[in-house]
């Protein structure tokens, strides 16, 4: 067939589906705005799916802070002090069993043993340990659940991060943000329901590359991916106006736009049409509400030192959890920061250090400034990577210095807040922080959990996608960890 025959058929198409009274495209959107239910009713403005939420949530947003690379769980949680003991000497096979290893270190032709070189104490009531790395999140122990016992089965970086955020090693699925966004809708009318940032790092070590399909919307619209805010010049990209343009211009402008998109929604019937449509008044409204959200010269001078020096410099991790914080306020539902960095094959003793300093005071004021303005009951904070790290040597190992690779096989994630029973340690590992000992996390009972205490039936939230009913936890048998649950 000819291209213009074939363009003139797929156009047939269109309007007899859009002008019929199954109107595919009409249904599609009905469904996926959720502002009506088919029995008719009135719009809700917060978008969302009819029937959300499954039940009453502990929580009405979430915020999670993503440290990519993977932490090392025996430097910072897992505290293995019978490792003293084994230091250089090999790992043995009946801890190993055979797993798979990174080729970083498959022809290394033996794996040592390399105990931390850092201190731990116990902190709070649970007396839970944690490494002297991290003072100031060992303060606040008693508001968090500590898992140690979370696992995957990614071992290298891209699926690995791809997995825990959307499900799938693969890309192209919608994620946790999108997913929440999706079900639960928006609770604020001037900003995006997901907004991520990506802070700086301070270990020298080259970052693993961040995509944005990691906080896109896969097979959902796109008016559910997240919201990249930005450290230097426009938070978001394009959201000043051009020079000579003024907002009564640009008013004009998106007028004129809108009636073109409905005429041309009108015609086809294409879901996708509605969601450039909230898309041009939503970015038209922040450009009030964001350069207000990210002016911080109003901020208290107690809770700019609450969170530390670092606050002062756009782009740090200090300035996003503030930023994390002001974004929970104006009830943004889900956002997101990833800090990178964290994926120590060698110098740890350099760049770890540099990498908790970057975190640990502004993780520490993002919980208490939560709690004290009374946000912390209803706010669900997530800290975590995307695995861990082998308790053998990569590279040359010293008393005082070594490298360790991924590892998938355990590793540490905490919660707080909303819907989350404080201060308990869940789950524990073997003598090498080598594998699971009682109370095995995959990472898609986390997400299961994520969702549960915003009131989701993981179960129960999907969306068809070809052929399948797609849903962030996937098709095997997962659930909420019910042990943390408050």
């Amino acid at each position: 067939m000819h291209p213009f025959e074939d363009l003139a058929a797929a156009m047939t198409r269109r309007h007899f589906l859009a002008g019929s009274g199954l109107s595919l495209g009409s249904a599609a959107l009905a469904s996926l705005l959720g502002s009506q239910a088919h029995a008719g009713g009135s719009p809700r403005p917060s978008g969302g799916l009819p029937g959300l939420p499954h039940f009453a949530p502990k929580a009405k947003r979430a915020i999670y802070l993503h440290m990519n690379g993977g932490p090392s769980q025996i430097d910072l949680f897992d505290y293995k002090p019978k490792m003293n003991d084994w230091f250089d000497k090999d790992l043995p096979e009946s801890v190993r069993k055979g797993q798979r290893l990174t080729t970083m270190t498959s022809g290394q032709s033996r794996f040592p043993i390399a105990p931390s070189k850092y201190k731990f104490a116990r902190h709070g009531k649970a007396g839970t340990w944690v490494s002297e790395l991290l003072p100031w999140t060992a303060r606040i122990v008693d508001e968090i659940a500590l898992v140690k016992t979370v696992w995957t089965e990614a071992i290298n970086h891209d699926p690995a991060v791809t997995y825990i955020c959307t499900g799938n090693q693969l890309p192209g699925r919608p994620s946790l943000g999108s997913w929440l966004s999706y079900g639960l809708g928006s609770l604020n009318e001037n900003l995006p329901a997901f907004v991520v940032m990506t802070p700086s790092w301070s270990s020298k070590v080259d970052a693993q590359a961040l995509y944005n399909r990691l906080w896109g919307s896969g097979c959902l619209p796109t008016q559910y991916q997240g919201v990249a805010l930005r450290a230097k010049g426009d938070p978001v990209l394009f959201l000043s106006n051009p020079g000579g343009v003024d907002a009564q211009a640009r008013r004009r402008v998106l007028d004129a736009v809108s009636r073109l998109n409905h005429h041309e929604f009108e015609t086809l019937a294409d879901p996708e049409t509605q969601a450039r449509i909230a898309q041009y008044e939503m970015a038209f409204r922040m450009q009030t509400s964001v350069p207000e959200l990210t002016d911080i010269s109003n901020e208290p001078r107690h809770i700019l030192e609450l969170y530390g020096p670092d606050v002062h410099r756009p782009g740090s991790f200090a300035r996003s959890c503030l930023l994390a914080r002001r974004l929970a306020e104006r009830n943004v539902r889900f956002t997101q920061i990833f800090h990178r960095g964290w994926d120590q094959h060698g110098n740890m003793a350099g760049d770890l250090p540099a990498q908790c300093k970057d975190v640990d005071q502004a993780t520490y004021a993002l919980i208490v400034d939560l709690r004290q303005r009374g946000l912390l009951d209803d706010t669900l904070v997530i800290w975590g990577g995307e695995f861990g790290r082998t308790i053998y040597c990569q590279g040359k190992l010293t008393r005082d210095n070594y490298g360790r690779d991924h590892h998938p096989k355990c590793f540490p994630i905490w919660m707080a807040g909303g819907g989350i029973k404080p201060g308990i340690v869940h789950g524990e590992t073997d003598d090498f922080s080598y594998n699971v000992v009682s109370n095995p996390v995959h990472i898609h009972d986390v997400n299961a959990t994520i969702l549960h205490c915003l009131g989701i039936d993981h179960r129960r939230l999907s969306v068809k996608f070809q052929g399948l009913d797609l849903r962030l936890t996937g098709v095997e048998e997962h659930h909420p960890v019910k042990a943390i649950l408050a």
